[in-house]
């Protein structure tokens, strides 16, 4: 019975004690070298960016996860975009689908002042009615200025506030030198951007919406008119002849107009690496094209990628204090993928595992540790480690219950 006291008076000691030791825990021995795979998309690598030699007044390459730019020229040149202007247009249609303001299915109405958009267009009528999805494809695949002008008016009541968002937008990507007149790209006074600022705003689409790519990568596609007139069959050809000159084109936009010349913002993917091309004011359809493509191969030539494709090697468990259970087992994601554009060697990569010492409850998902990944001592990236299940506070009773389990053993 003496033993029983003891032990029992101890526990309800602990259970009355706030006090929590932070601690993180290495799980594998500080420093380990990786697992992952390194692939290597260099082929024969340019060294010099002068040898691009582009044509366009303005240009720049992008890696799409880093955000790393590769090559440029004058890319801090205000210049007019055209149509590639439609790229902040889509962005804001697809944040307005990710809230749920909008959905793929809802109709659009087209006001009389969307319907009288010159330019490129796919001759909408006023009254007419499309849904959110068959705009999009309007604006992706034919770049039509009556339906961008008819989402706007769907989003934020009309252009002047829809442009203002875009405004607003811009400014939230860093878009230093850029500011938006119209949501579609005809050329007014002070309707402009630069090459750095269109990578911004298509690296911040195809990351975080690369869903567009679906509707980017159309080549041909019908849509049906239908009016007071009745029924008719109107067909969208693809702008962007990239995506059939170019094995691993995935979209993006193309502009042209008197005034801005030919521009793209050119985006591919080969090998999980995603890359970004923009080149503005180019003489003509042809070139812009070609040296997109120019740029793209350059641009993978320099990248090399690492993948952990076992993040946790083995079960990994954090410790739990006044748990009802001791020990909580973690989760992470599948992989870790790292883009290197510096010629570094990958096999240097190291990993730390680190898990925190909780205090219970603990809830799924709750974050619980970490993989940091470095490169020559440097931070490459980390994947978070979340909890598994849920680990509830020992109360009275289960503490208890574990000294009578305890007294029977």
């Amino acid at each position: 019975m003496r033993r029983f006291l003891t032990v029992f008076l101890g526990i309800v000691l602990c259970l009355q004690t706030s006090y929590r030791m932070p601690c993180l825990v290495s799980l594998a021995n500080e420093e380990t070298q990786t697992t992952g795979n390194i692939q290597d998309d260099s082929g024969e690598k340019e060294e010099n960016t002068e040898e691009l030699g582009i044509s366009a007044e303005s240009g720049i390459i992008m890696e799409a996860s880093s955000g790393k730019v590769l090559y440029e020229k004058e890319a801090d040149k205000e210049l007019p975009p055209a149509s590639v202007t439609k790229i902040m247009t889509l962005l804001l249609i697809f944040d307005a689908l990710e809230s749920g303001q909008i959905h793929l299915e809802d109709e659009v109405t087209t006001s009389e002042y969307a319907a009288s958009m010159g330019g490129s267009q796919v001759f909408l009528e006023p009254g007419e009615k499309q849904s959110v999805e068959t705009m999009i494809k309007c604006i992706s695949v034919a770049s039509a200025n009556d339906a961008c002008v008819a989402m706007s008016e769907l989003i934020c009541g009309s252009e002047q506030a829809f442009v203002q968002k875009m405004n607003e937008r811009a400014k939230g990507l860093g878009m230093e030198h850029t500011h938006f007149v119209n949501c579609n790209g005809l050329d007014t006074d002070g309707h402009l951007t630069t090459a750095r600022d269109i990578a911004l705003m298509s690296r911040e689409l195809i990351t975080k919406y690369p869903e567009i790519h679906k509707y980017s990568m159309i080549w041909m596609e019908n849509i049906t008119h239908t009016t007071a007139k009745g029924t008719s069959e109107f067909g969208l050809t693809n702008t962007n002849k990239l995506i059939r000159q170019y094995e691993y084109a995935t979209g993006l936009k193309t502009g042209s107009t008197s005034k801005a010349k030919f521009c793209l913002s050119a985006t591919a993917e080969k090998d999980g690496i995603e890359m970004i091309a923009v080149v503005m004011a180019e003489p003509d359809s042809k070139t812009r094209v070609k040296d997109a493509i120019s740029m793209l191969n350059y641009g993978f030539g320099k990248c090399s990628r690492f993948v952990d494709e076992n993040v946790l090697e083995e079960p990994i468990f954090a410790e739990v204090t006044r748990g009802i259970e001791k020990q909580v087992e973690g989760e992470a994601e599948n992989s870790f993928q790292y883009v290197d554009v510096t010629g570094a060697d990958l096999n240097a990569i190291t990993k730390e595992i680190t898990v925190e010492e909780l205090d219970a409850p603990v809830k799924k998902g709750d974050t619980i540790g970490r993989v940091s990944y470095k490169l020559n001592g440097e931070k490459i990236g980390e994947v978070a480690i979340y909890a598994k299940e849920d680990v509830g506070a020992m109360t009275f009773f289960s503490a208890l219950l574990d000294v009578l389990e305890e007294m029977t053993v």
